[in-house]
């Protein structure tokens, strides 16, 4: 996602009320200056995913957000999405969310080797 993100951590706890929730990955944007969520979806977009990100981004908003910083951004990654149904879905949204979809690859794009961290990294990096 480029060097201006910074890894904050997965699987981001937070608990209002003595329920838990956790945000998929959590990153900061350095120019933008707030902090990024993101929710992985393996199936095809679903409007009530947008209802959960407006709830995490509220959250973060209130209990995450560091003087200085901007409104976190919501992004929703899932495996196939049909553009009306997302159209809809954020229609009444205020929260800055995006959806997009993703690809499985067997092996990394050449203009992408080198700059990311090899398998074995992020496994040794996931163990610490």
């Amino acid at each position: 996602m480029g060097g201006l993100f910074a890894f904050v951590d997965s699987q981001y706890r937070i608990e209002i009320d003595g329920e838990e929730y956790f945000i998929d990955i959590l990153l900061y944007h350095r120019s933008l200056k707030c902090l990024v969520a993101i929710e992985l979806k393996i199936g095809k977009f679903m409007p009530e995913y947008v209802g959960k990100m407006q709830f995490y981004l509220a959250v973060l908003d209130d209990k995450a957000r560091m003087h200085g910083e901007t409104a976190p951004i919501g992004i929703i990654l899932c495996k196939s999405k049909n553009n009306t149904i997302v159209e809809y879905a954020l229609k009444e949204s205020n929260k800055p969310i995006g959806i997009a979809t993703y690809r499985i690859m067997s092996k990394l794009p050449k203009n992408l080797q080198g700059k990311l961290p090899s398998p074995e990294q992020i496994a040794k990096l996931m163990k610490e």
